[in-house]
């Protein structure tokens, strides 16, 4: 007969047994540290061609205000963001003060979203363009220790106070502190463009031409959650015009440079049962002909075509992206020891910009590919199994709970009834 007793030390080791497998297991003593939070200040140019009313018919300043609340919004928890201005306080003519005239509005470290919101709100279009000494004041607000910096500097206009801010940021990368300073022109000339891609290739950085309010606010978000992933540093490659000669990627961000029209080819190594994910951007970062694309072919050795990715633009946006997936099937059993061979994925990327004939087609247009090389899906008995996914393990958690607990209640109801046969 099944008595109290028996019943209550069942039902406690049940829930003892249940307890330890649901709770999660402690942290090992010897896990490393956690990382310092990324650092990233806002540099915004406030001089006084930001009056110039040629985005989206509002001033330039209008726009970057617009997009600055759109990206204070989005700032993820873990970012601190700072912002910094230049030109933003003296309207005189004396170029020693003006090129002096750069400050932190708001301090790097966590966000208050209204305080910063309220902060660029009181600017307004003032004076110069000392671009060299706000990437220096930038340098200082992040500081030198452990976590990975970026700056983003948004300016209309080539530094006015005679410093090349190509050599500061030049001096910055040498000092090993892990800043990337990414730039932005909004609506710029050649002088503009040549100056603020130097800054930014001289630090791994990207350069990006901006003519609408949308685009600017989206660029800027990309730059500051990218600030937050632990693959952030690019590397510059080259591609090649077939895939024979092409560079082996490993995962990582690459950067490049097309021509107008031009093929670029590059490999990557895939197992069975690994997936590719691959993405580029290209960058207009000069005036275009309206309706361009880009076009992103994952295609095996020998030629044959197998996944792509493609986006088409009409004049409207300044970079322009798509993406590809490609799952490699697991392989059979091989016989003893051997390990299944990796196969080479040979990825395209084309462009069809084309330019106006007063456009110089050189340098070619700023190019970003991201690859990355992961587990496949799970296999249907991979599925089955325990641990390989939390929302399997849960329910298959439930299930065994299920079938116990219904033990359990035949057990009782079996006690109740022998108890009560007895009475």
């Amino acid at each position: 007969m099944i008595t109290r007793k028996r019943l209550a030390t069942g039902a406690c080791a049940l829930l003892a047994a249940l307890s330890v497998a649901l709770l999660p297991t402690g942290a090992a003593a010897d896990e490393p540290a956690a990382k310092e939070s990324p650092k990233v200040e806002l540099v915004l140019d406030v001089s006084g061609s930001m009056r110039a009313k040629d985005i989206d018919g509002k001033s330039r300043m209008s726009a970057a205000k617009q997009a600055f609340n759109e990206v204070l919004d989005a700032v993820p928890e873990e970012v601190r963001l700072g912002i910094r201005t230049l030109g933003a306080d003296y309207p005189g003519n004396d170029r020693k003060r003006g090129c002096k005239d750069t400050r932190a509005l708001y301090p790097v470290g966590p966000l208050d979203r209204t305080e910063a919101k309220t902060a660029v709100a009181t600017l307004a279009p003032t004076g110069w363009t000392p671009i060299g000494p706000a990437l220096l004041g930038a340098a200082d607000d992040l500081g030198k220790d452990g976590a990975t910096k970026r700056i983003v500097l948004i300016t209309d206009g080539e530094d006015t106070c005679g410093v090349d801010p190509c050599q500061i940021a030049r001096q910055i990368a040498a000092e090993g502190i892990h800043l990337v300073i990414d730039t932005l022109g909004l609506v710029p000339d050649a002088k503009t463009r040549q100056q603020l891609a130097c800054i930014a290739e001289a630090t791994g950085g990207t350069y990006t031409s901006v003519h609408h309010t949308e685009d600017l606010a989206g660029r800027v978000k990309q730059l500051v959650d990218r600030a937050a992933d632990p693959v952030v540093t690019p590397v510059a490659t080259q591609g090649a015009a077939r895939c024979e000669k092409a560079p082996q990627l490993k995962p990582g961000l690459y950067t490049d440079r097309e021509s107008f029209g031009e093929h670029r080819w590059y490999r990557v190594d895939l197992l069975p049962g690994q997936e590719l994910r691959a993405s580029v951007s290209v960058s207009a970062d000069r005036a275009v002909n309206n309706d361009y694309g880009v076009l992103l072919r994952a295609v095996t050795l020998h030629g044959r075509e197998i996944v792509r990715g493609s986006e088409a633009g009409d004049g409207r946006t300044d970079v322009i992206s798509t993406g590809l997936r490609y799952p490699k099937p697991e392989a059979d059993d091989e016989p003893g020891d051997a390990k299944p061979a990796a196969e080479t994925v040979c990825l395209q990327v084309s462009n069809s910009f084309s330019a106006p004939p007063s456009v110089k087609t050189t340098p070619g247009m700023p190019v970003e590919l991201t690859v990355d090389v992961v587990d496949g899906p799970a296999s249907a008995s991979d599925i089955a199994s325990f641990g390989l996914g939390r929302g399997w393990w849960l329910l298959g958690v439930l299930v065994l709970v299920g079938f116990l607990a219904g033990l359990l209640w035949g057990w009782l109801s079996r006690w109740r009834v022998a108890v009560w046969r007895t009475n």
